[in-house]
């Protein structure tokens, strides 16, 4: 996984240098977009601009606002240069050596990730566009949080309503636990995961693809106005894309619902338009807004950069192999308790 290819021989030079620049970086704040003095848009063969490569969309800056922080979209000068700082000390600890005397973890607490974070490559970056430093993703509605419509249900919450529960079997249980689907990567829209963030872009005159690392999924994106005829969902949802001008504009429906998941609740009626357009060499403007009424009560819109991957550095096979073994094993383990409990 190419975030962690380099990791141990430049870590400590690296977040050692950021938390000595974190201050002075926020002084050399320019607008996202502008590009510098006399650049030109790469542009492909068939005159599209040239979005192809490998990318990294990973970031430290939340999904949704921090409540405690209102309506207010970017930090001042002093607040981002705080929180680097901040982002960079954490990762000096997490690389310090574990202590051997540590105590045991509490009885009956909850394992959750935590190998993963300790060995993940951190985000370290803010998402700063305007020349400012965003406090969250999500840009509309105005307080950067989502607006969930009270007594929204998404696939699984109707199939509690109906009286399944939690363990039930393999129906109600999130796609992930079987490496199924999208989940994490960028699919429509991209919702950063904490590792893996990676993705490849490939174009022709008729289609773009976009390859992400996790879980190894492909979408092809025809370049026209009508959506194909079937029917039936999708993991991905059904794409066209289309060109505004030098923005590369993306429109899906008809998504399974059953891919929702707790970073991004979602039903059959959602609709997701994205928008891509190239900033820099470097830099891809990224921006999407997602309308679905059965869980939300308005459209949410997301806005942030996309960067560029070191020349070099390619995407390699995302191998899910533990989705072959989870689902029996959490299935067997619900059985065994209820078979335990009822002694």
């Amino acid at each position: 996984m190419i975030e962690l290819k380099y990791r141990y021989k430049y870590r400590y030079g690296r977040v050692i240098a950021l938390a000595l620049l974190a201050a002075a970086l926020i002084l050399f704040e320019t607008a996202a977009g502008d590009g510098s003095d006399g650049w030109a848009m790469p542009r492909t063969e068939h005159g599209q601009p040239d979005l192809q490569g490998v990318w990294f969309y990973g970031t430290a800056t939340p999904f949704e606002r921090p409540e405690g922080l209102g309506t207010q979209k970017s930090y001042s000068a002093a607040e981002a240069a705080r929180l680097l700082e901040s982002l960079a000390a954490a990762e000096v600890e997490k690389a310090r050596p574990l202590d051997s005397e540590r105590s045991a973890p509490e009885q009956g607490a909850r394992i959750a990730q935590e190998a993963d974070y300790n060995f993940a490559s951190s985000r370290l970056d803010l998402i700063k566009l305007d020349g400012k430093y965003r406090t969250s993703q999500i840009v509309s509605p105005a307080d950067g949080r989502l607006p969930f419509r009270e007594g929204g249900k998404d696939f699984f919450a109707e199939l509690r309503t109906k009286g399944h529960e939690a363990f039930d079997g393999p129906e109600i249980r999130p796609v992930g636990e079987r490496c199924v689907g999208p989940t994490g990567g960028p699919l429509p829209p991209t919702v950063g995961w904490f590792y893996n963030a990676n993705m490849q872009i490939i174009q022709t005159d008729s289609h773009v693809m976009i390859l992400a690392e996790m879980n190894h999924d492909a979408r092809i994106i025809p370049l026209t106005d009508q959506h194909r005829s079937n029917s039936y969902p999708q993991w991905m949802g059904n794409s066209i894309g289309h060109w505004e001008g030098d923005t590369l504009v993306v429109e899906t429906v008809g998504f399974r619902p059953e891919q929702s998941w707790f970073a991004f609740v979602m039903s059959e009626e959602l609709k997701v338009t994205e928008r891509f357009r190239l900033t820099a060499d470097d830099e891809i403007y990224y921006s999407y807004t997602f309308d679905d009424p059965k869980i939300y009560t308005e459209p949410v819109t997301v806005e942030k950069n996309i960067v560029r991957r070191a020349p070099g550095e390619v995407l390699y096979e995302y191998a899910c192999h533990e989705g072959n073994y989870a689902m029996p094993s959490i299935l067997a383990g619900a059985r065994r308790q209820e078979w335990v409990g009822s002694e």
